[in-house]
C-alpha cells in the first residue's frame, strides 16, 4: 500500500475535477492557441530582418533555426500591428488555460515507476520540457510586455531559443497524446487513469463549471489586454497591457511612445538647429543637411501606425517628411533602385540605436524620414528633429533622433 500522504500516491490527489476528458478539453484549446503563438512569434522575428544586418540580429547563433526567414513586406501597412497584437493578446489570454492544464496533469509528474516503456519515456521527457518551456516562455513574454526585465540576459535570444525548445516538446507531446485526447472528448465518463482520484473529495463544482471559470478568466484577460491593438474607446480597457491607461498628453504628439528622449540621453543641445546635421552616405559620397535644408526638399505624407513587440500599437498617425528613396538619390542612387540603408540614432546607449532597412522598405513611397506628425513638428520624445517611419515595420526599426544614414547593400 502506498502512503497517501506522498504525491507519488494516486490517493494524494483527491480533486474530483481531474479526468482525461477535462485535461483533453484544455489540451485541444492549447494545441490551437500555442500553434498560433509559435507562428506569430516566428513572423515577429522575421519582421526584424535579422538576416539583413548584424545590428538587427539579436540571435546570431541561430544556425538552421533561421531557415524560414524572408524579406519583410511593407503591405499591408498594419501587418505587424496585427501579427504582434495577436501574439501578445492571445498569449496573455491563454494563461488561465495553461495554468489549468498544468494543474490537471500534475499527478503525472509524480507517477511511479517513472518510465514504463520507450513511448512512456518520450512522453515523460516531452512533458517535463513542455511544462518548463511553457512556464519560461509565458513568464518571459509577460515580463517583456510589461517592460520588466527581471531575467538575466537579453529577452530576444532567451525567448527565441526557448520557443524552439518548447515547441519541439509541444509537438512531440501532441503527436503522442492528441489521438487519446480526441477519444477522451468523445466519452464523458471517467476512464481508469492516474488523473482520476481513487478517493475523490466531495465535488463543489462540475467540470463544465470549472471550464467556464477558466474561460471567464481568459475572457477577462482578453478584455483588459486587447484594447492596445485597437482604436477608440477599447484602448481605455487595456489595463493589463503595457502603458495601460490613457494616451500620454494630448494634441498632435499625444500618442504612445516607449522611450523618452531623456531616457536615451538626448538633450536639446544635441537636436538644436545649430548642432544637428543629418549625414547621408553612399557610393563614396557624403551629404550633410540641416533640418532647414531638409524642409526645402520635396515633402510627402503618409498615414501609418506604430506597432511594438510588446503588443501595443497606435492608430494611423499623419506623418510628413522626405521619402527615403529621395534621400538615396542625393548620393547617386536612382529612386527605383534605392538599396538597403543603415540608420544610426543620436542615442548613446540601448538596443537598436542602429537599425537596417531592406531595399523594398526604402523604395516604398510611404517610407519617410519624418519631420512632422499630425501637422506639427515632431516632439522630442517622438524623435525630433527627424525619425524613420516605414509601413509594417516593428517600432524599433522606426529609428528616432536620426543622425546618419548609410545607403548600400548590407
Amino acid at each position: 500500500m502506498r502512503d497517501h500522504r506522498l504525491p507519488t500516491s494516486p490517493g494524494f490527489w483527491r480533486s474530483p475535477l481531474r479526468s482525461p476528458w477535462f485535461t483533453s478539453v484544455l489540451g485541444i484549446v492549447l494545441l490551437v492557441g500555442i500553434t498560433v503563438l509559435f507562428a506569430t512569434g516566428l513572423v515577429s522575428y522575421a519582421a526584424y530582418n535579422p538576416g539583413l544586418s548584424p545590428v538587427n540580429d539579436k540571435t546570431p547563433d541561430k544556425g538552421l533555426l533561421g531557415f524560414y526567414l524572408f524579406a519583410w513586406p511593407t503591405d499591408p501597412r498594419w501587418l505587424y500591428r496585427l501579427t504582434q497584437g495577436v501574439h501578445v493578446t492571445l498569449g496573455i489570454a491563454l494563461i488561465p488555460v495553461l495554468l489549468a492544464k498544468l494543474w490537471s496533469v500534475l499527478p503525472k509528474l509524480f507517477t511511479l515507476p517513472p518510465v514504463r516503456s520507450l513511448a512512456h519515456a518520450l512522453e515523460r521527457i516531452s512533458l517535463l520540457l513542455l511544462v518548463g518551456g511553457a512556464l519560461f516562455e509565458f513568464t518571459t513574454g509577460v515580463l517583456n510586455v510589461q517592460l520588466d526585465y527581471l531575467f538575466p540576459g537579453s529577452f530576444y535570444p532567451l525567448h527565441f531559443y526557448g520557443a524552439w525548445v518548447f515547441f519541439a516538446a509541444f509537438v512531440t507531446h501532441a503527436v503522442l497524446r492528441v489521438p487519446a485526447a480526441i477519444r477522451n472528448l468523445r466519452h464523458l465518463r471517467d476512464e481508469e487513469s492516474e488523473l482520476v482520484s481513487p478517493n475523490p473529495a466531495p465535488s463543489t463544482v462540475s467540470r463544465r463549471g470549472a471550464l467556464a471559470f477558466v474561460g471567464g478568466g481568459s475572457l477577462l484577460l482578453l478584455a483588459t489586454t486587447a484594447g492596445r491593438s485597437f482604436d477608440g474607446p477599447l484602448r481605455a480597457t487595456a489595463l493589463l497591457a503595457p502603458h495601460g491607461g490613457p494616451e500620454p498628453g494630448s494634441g498632435p504628439g499625444g500618442f504612445q511612445i516607449n522611450k523618452t528622449a531623456a531616457s536615451r540621453g538626448i538633450s536639446m543641445t544635441d537636436t538644436s538647429d545649430e548642432a544637428w546635421r543629418l549625414v547621408i552616405e553612399g557610393q563614396g559620397r557624403t551629404v550633410r543637411l540641416s533640418r532647414t535644408e531638409l524642409l526645402q526638399l520635396p515633402l510627402h505624407s503618409a498615414a501609418l501606425p506604430i506597432a511594438c513587440v510588446e503588443g501595443w500599437s497606435t492608430s494611423d498617425q499623419w506623418w510628413r517628411g522626405v521619402r527615403l528613396r529621395d534621400l538615396a538619390a542625393l548620393v547617386g542612387y536612382d529612386t527605383g533602385a534605392a538599396p538597403d540603408v543603415l540608420v544610426e540614432s543620436l542615442q548613446r546607449h540601448g538596443a537598436f540605436r542602429q537599425a537596417a532597412l531592406r531595399d523594398n522598405q526604402v523604395r516604398d513611397p510611404r517610407s519617410l524620414l519624418a519631420l512632422f506628425v499630425n501637422g506639427e513638428p515632431l516632439t522630442p520624445d517622438h524623435g525630433y528633429p527627424a525619425r524613420i517611419i516605414v509601413p509594417a515595420a516593428p517600432g524599433v526599426l522606426n529609428t528616432k533622433w536620426v543622425a546618419r544614414m548609410a545607403f548600400g547593400d548590407l
